[in-house]
């Protein structure tokens, strides 16, 4: 198979775990998003830790002071920063708003990676971009709907959290990608897993506001035990299908694909959290949202096709008696 589809095909199923986490809170809606946060990357870095310990010496012997910093970086990004404000955007401005701005991502990235060397011309990018855009817009109007309300403290605060939100993702994104490419003799699979020890590592000071000082302040844990199995489950299955088996997978596709290309698979997540809310609301998609959903589809069809090698010619194909091309 073609890397560029195999790419595409390890970004949709990443898509469609991430997609996942949307769900959690409506699964578990008595606990809070610093809890949901805290538990699932307490859980990512426990199963994170149990699958390196057989390779760690090996592993940790084949990394500097400079990839250990990376980790540290990338999951305080990727991971606790990105979810904690993002969180925050959603209780002080609603989904609307920061589903809007959070819809950009894959906008964010693409117009940085076309910086890159030997990057894809911008020009043949731009068809993508405006199908992924109109997307977005699709999704944030039917969002919106019809909101006509003005913008108040909590909601410009919000605001703030959802933009942060959007530089921490798009710059976790692409410093994965580069560091991906730099680390020849890492695997996408084990750096995943380092991200989620070092992740992990990081919710345990998480815990202390999230699981102490929270509930203290708001009077005290009125979770039973049966509630507090659930939320283990929940945090738990997050963990391994969102975290271990979907950043496993992104990473896959990150060394596959071009940063470009990368950008537009983000969109995958969004689609796939609206159809698993048709399915929890129980309904159909309305008309716009089948129209969000067809210009996603188009933009990453168009960035694939963008991203095609061109045919090669008998004289490109020439070589000399060392294997080495003829033309320059």
């Amino acid at each position: 198979m073609d890397k560029t589809w195999l790419g595409i095909g390890c970004g949709v199923a990443a898509g469609a775990l991430w997609g996942l986490v949307f769900l959690a809170p409506e699964l578990a809606r008595e606990f809070t998003p610093l809890q949901l946060a805290a538990g699932r990357y307490l859980a990512y870095g426990l199963f994170a830790a149990l699958l390196v310990v057989p390779r760690w010496r090996t592993l940790s012997a084949t990394l500097g002071r400079a990839e250990w910093w990376a980790l540290v970086w990338l999951s305080l990004l990727g991971n606790i920063l990105y979810y904690v404000l993002l969180a925050s955007a959603v209780q002080l401005g609603g989904m609307a708003m920061t589903s809007l701005v959070i819809g950009f991502l894959p906008v964010a990235v693409t117009i940085i990676g076309s910086r890159d060397h030997d990057a894809v011309p911008f020009r043949k990018l731009l068809p993508s971009l405006l199908l992924g855009a109109a997307g977005i817009l699709c999704i944030g109007w039917q969002s919106l709907g019809g909101d006509g309300t003005g913008l108040r403290v909590a909601e410009v605060t919000g605001l703030f959290c959802a933009v942060g939100a959007l530089i921490s993702w798009t710059t976790y994104a692409v410093s994965n990608s580069r560091w991906l490419a730099r680390l020849h003799h890492v695997s996408a699979h084990d750096w995943s897993l380092l991200t989620g020890l070092v992740t992990g590592a990081q919710a345990l000071l998480l815990a202390i506001p999230a699981f102490v000082a929270g509930p203290l302040l708001m009077g005290g844990d009125s979770h039973d035990v049966g509630g507090w199995l659930h939320f283990v489950a929940v945090a738990s299955g997050v963990a391994i299908l969102a975290s271990i088996v979907g950043n496993a997978l992104w990473n896959r596709m990150s060394r596959l694909l071009p940063l470009t290309l990368v950008g537009q698979m983000i969109l995958f997540e969004t689609l796939f959290a609206l159809l698993y809310g048709f399915l929890w609301e129980q309904r159909l998609p309305t008309v716009i949202e089948c129209a969000a959903i067809a210009f996603v589809i188009g933009s990453v069809l168009a960035s694939a096709s963008a991203h095609r090698p061109k045919p090669s010619t008998p004289n490109s194909e020439a070589s000399d008696a060392e294997g080495k091309p003829v033309s320059a």
